[in-house]
């Protein structure tokens, strides 16, 4: 799994300009299953985003396609973790560690 966090880079009024295709580049990751959960931070500096996958390389990929990013209005970092206990609706997503 995967935790991609976005840090706005522009003023919010950018930012927004370019949430139309921000919110479809967000459902076609859902539909495709990589993503589960995202929303913003509070404060509003950001956002966050949950997304399942074990290929880092793909991951970022998909972040460098944000309409965010080729906007220029936002950066991500990604950070990879093992998800070892999950809630019952997650399950399906616990990992063993790797050895």
């Amino acid at each position: 799994m995967f935790i991609l966090e976005l840090t706005y880079t522009a003023p919010l009024e950018r930012v927004e300009a370019c949430a139309p295709e921000h919110h479809a580049w967000l459902d076609s990751h859902y539909a495709s299953g990589i993503f589960l959960a995202s929303g913003r931070k509070d404060p509003r500096d950001g956002a966050v985003i949950l997304a399942v996958g074990d290929d880092r390389t793909k991951i970022e990929e998909i972040t460098n396609s944000d309409p965010f990013s080729v906007a220029g209005v936002a950066e991500y970092t990604i950070t990879k973790f093992v998800a070892m206990k999950t809630a019952q609706p997650l399950e399906q997503y616990k990992e063993n560690p790797p050895s």
